[in-house]
């Protein structure tokens, strides 16, 4: 009986042992150099992996109403004209909501480029309310309505002012994140060939950790062991922190990821036909409230 009990013992240390690496906090190869430890293992990640898409709206059921007797005769109902609704001061053009920050937004968009014909004037055009929507459809900013609320601004904000000449890249793909602003970009022989986009990185008690590495593997679909969620497009490059793709609403600031650089899908397909196992990694700055 005693041998049988320390052979499966062993049977299930070997179990364990055997388990498939885990993303987002195990580091099958540290590369390059920069801080941050390895991120403490806790609840599933919230903000990583899939994630169903929101429901609709749940609406009132109407209250039931007794069917009426034959017998019984109706009363009269009275009629009441319903009083003008106040203005709430957003007009619509074409259908299209004029948000509070317009003019931000139109500045920004105006400085950005790319996204159609857009007026400075705080003013919602046709032409504005194309531009905004383009907009918050490539960033995947919901809804995309046109109007210039504060998502939309603020993602706009933080591409216009990022400055991709302050990543020190080599002569080869370098992949740069600032994380003051969250943006991400690829820089190739000093040209930008990927222009600044949007991510999510580490949360608090998870730090998304600045300084210079390099990607030492990638997987198109790489499980994580700890928090049991698929990451697409995975390009790890410390202490089990990589470039994966994210399925939940990347622009809800009051969740973050374990430490990985998340990204919108078109951004993760873009980083994994630019990368390789060896790209040079930058990470400069420091989130908010890290």
């Amino acid at each position: 009986m005693k041998r049988v009990c320390n052979t499966s013992r062993l049977v299930a240390l070997l179990v364990v042992v055997l388990v498939g690496s885990g993303a987002c906090t195990f580091d099958p190869q540290s590369g390059g150099s920069g801080g941050g430890g390895a991120a403490p293992a806790g609840a599933a990640e919230k903000a990583t992996g899939a994630s169903g898409a929101p429901g609709p709206d749940q609406r009132d059921r109407p209250t039931p109403v007794a069917p009426t007797s034959a017998t019984t005769k109706p009363k009269p109902t009275r009629t009441v004209t319903p009083k003008p609704t106040p203005s709430t001061g957003t007009p619509t053009v074409a259908g299209c909501p004029q948000g509070q920050h317009q003019r931000q937004v139109e500045t920004y968009l105006a400085q950005l480029g790319g996204f159609g014909t857009v007026t400075v004037d705080g003013r919602q055009s046709v032409a504005d309310c194309a531009a905004i929507k383009k907009f918050q459809k490539r960033y995947g900013i919901r809804p995309v309505e046109g109007r210039a609320g504060p998502t939309t601004l603020d993602v706009a904000q933080r591409l216009a002012t990022t400055d991709p000449s302050r990543c020190k890249a080599g002569t080869g793909t370098t992949f740069c994140v600032d994380l003051t602003r969250q943006t991400v970009w690829a820089v190739r022989g000093g040209k930008v060939i990927m222009e600044p986009t949007v991510t999510r990185t580490g949360m608090s008690g998870y730090r998304t950790p600045s300084g210079t590495f390099t990607v030492n593997f990638r997987n198109p679909k790489e499980w994580s062991d700890p928090y049991e969620v698929w990451l697409p497009y995975w390009q790890h490059f410390t202490q089990g922190m990589g470039f994966h793709e994210t399925t939940t609403y990347l622009h809800d600031k009051s969740i973050g990821s374990h430490g990985c650089v998340n990204l919108l899908h078109v951004d993760a397909v873009r980083m994994w036909e630019l990368g390789k196992v060896g790209t040079r990694v930058v990470l400069i700055g420091r989130r908010p409230g890290t």
